[in-house]
């Protein structure tokens, strides 16, 4: 079976087949940084996070993933101005608190992510262009602001299966210049209240570029006219994406071969945003409970479905990242950190589950199959059989970027390895004088020692091979 990806602009399964044999490219829509990241914000990039790693791990691609960043835009500029702070110091200062958000959440860094306010030459261009094709337009007054003209596009409206006529008008900018209210702004002029540091100069006024604009040009520059995969939030559908593709394809360039949108985080039935109140910052739901289990849960949905944030809701993926990570640890004792060599053969369970559009909970099935089937065998005393299925348990959850033995989950390889060894130096000579207590039917002496063992977070199992360790969770002691 190949992958295959449901294209929300042609409403199907599609066989995915890149624009170049074994390279793909995909951009992602990046924050707007106008406040720090909560669990609704990152979830677009746990997601797309998992498909760069199945095309890399699944399919041997090499992947290019841009996601920009959105530094310019009013939101910033009013949230500057009640703050009496420089909007380029308010966006910087939210730019590096997403980054450090993603980063606790195993994110891979992005190949590029360029900030729009890097690229206003590459707008420029592509405006220029569409006013040369016909397709927008600078307003008449003076203002500086630049309209695309949807009338003057005939398949505007394909991504979301709009017609013109039934569109609400475009409120991001004001409408006094334009031909029809559904035309959108490409370039807003310079107002006389906002920073002059927030404007750029152009053949049609000083300003700033709209947020559709952008995207199409940054995308194009790193990826080229056309490229494989753009994805985003499902809220970005229209007018965002709509307006990228329209004025991408007006300009002569193929843009993106397959559109992926994943949904929402709810809270009560609706999208979790600052405006309704109910944000939880990832700083914040990080401290009730690990990163690793945050990721567990954006992850464990398929990411076309909703995810209702309730309370217990980290409490229960806390609690299975537990389970995952106890019988690792109870199958390679000795290990702390934990790669896939790349080596393994993944299960085809696995494959097929993640090559169906990535379809995370047939994979997370496979995972907690195999965990059980690994726990089974070290209770029935079969610890070598045991180790190589925690090496697909390893192999697995690192493809979902939830690999509990990872090393930025747990800490420095190095470090933590030599910790290990002197811990099992210590345990040895503890389990060698157990194991003389009980010989001598001490048994008082032998319960004490396994007790302070235990008291420390060290589990102890009596096999037919001798006593094995490993480390347990603090609330299990």
């Amino acid at each position: 079976m190949s992958l295959r990806l449901f294209d929300s602009a042609t409403k199907e399964l599609r066989d995915f087949v890149p624009v170049t044999p074994g390279k793909v490219g995909i951009y992602i829509c990046g924050l707007t940084t106008q406040a720090p990241a909560h669990i609704g914000h990152v979830r677009f990039a746990v997601a797309f996070d998992v498909l760069r790693r199945w095309l890399s791990r699944g399919h041997g691609y090499d992947v290019a993933l841009i996601r920009n960043v959105t530094d310019i835009d009013d939101k910033i500029l009013a949230k500057s101005a009640q703050a009496g702070e420089d909007w380029f110091a308010l966006s910087y200062r939210n730019e590096r608190a997403t980054g450090e958000a993603l980063d606790q959440l195993g994110v891979l860094p992005a190949s590029y992510e360029p900030r729009a306010t890097g690229h206003i030459p590459e707008m420029v261009e592509l405006m220029d262009t569409l006013i040369e094709k016909g397709h927008a337009y600078a307003a008449p007054d003076g203002s500086g602001d630049v309209y695309f003209d949807v009338r003057s596009w005939p398949a505007y409206g394909e991504l979301t299966r709009q017609r013109i006529d039934d569109m609400a008008a475009a409120e991001d900018a004001d409408p006094r210049g334009k031909h029809d209210p559904r035309d959108f702004a490409l370039w807003k002029g310079a107002k006389p209240a906002e920073p002059a540091s927030a404007s750029w100069p152009t053949p049609y006024g000083r300003g700033r570029p709209g947020w559709h604009l952008e995207c199409s040009a940054m995308a194009r520059k790193y990826l080229g006219d056309t490229f494989d995969i753009h994805g985003g939030g499902v809220d970005l559908r229209f007018p965002h994406h709509e307006n990228e593709i329209a004025q991408s394809k007006a300009a002569g360039l193929g843009f993106a071969n397959y559109w992926l949108h994943n949904a929402w985080v709810t809270t009560g039935g609706e999208k979790m945003s600052k405006s309704l109140g109910n944000s939880l910052l990832i700083s914040e739901v990080t401290k009730i409970a690990s990163p690793l289990a945050v990721r567990y849960y954006l992850t464990a949905a398929h990411y076309r479905s909703t995810i209702e944030y309730h309370e217990g809701s980290l409490a229960e993926a806390e609690a299975t990242v537990e389970r995952i990570e106890g019988f690792l640890r109870r199958a390679l004792p000795r290990v702390t950190t934990r790669e896939p060599t790349g080596e393994e053969v993944l299960p085809a369970e696995f494959v097929e589950a993640m090559d169906d559009d990535l379809g995370v909970s047939g994979a997370l099935a496979v995972i907690h199959e195999h965990v059980r089937k690994g726990n089974t065998l070290l209770d029935e005393d079969e610890p070598t059989e045991a180790a190589e299925i925690a090496d697909l348990v390893i192999a697995m959850t690192d493809v979902l970027g939830v690999n509990p033995l990872a090393p930025n989950w747990v800490g420095s390889a190095d470090g933590e390895s030599a910790q290990t060894e002197a811990l099992d130096l210590l345990i040895q000579s503890q389990l060698a004088a157990r194991a003389s207590a009980r010989a001598a039917r001490d048994y008082a002496s032998a319960d004490a020692i396994r007790d302070a063992l235990h008291t420390a977070g060290i589990q102890i199992d009596d096999t037919p091979s001798g006593a094995r360790w490993s480390l347990v969770k603090q609330g299990d002691r």
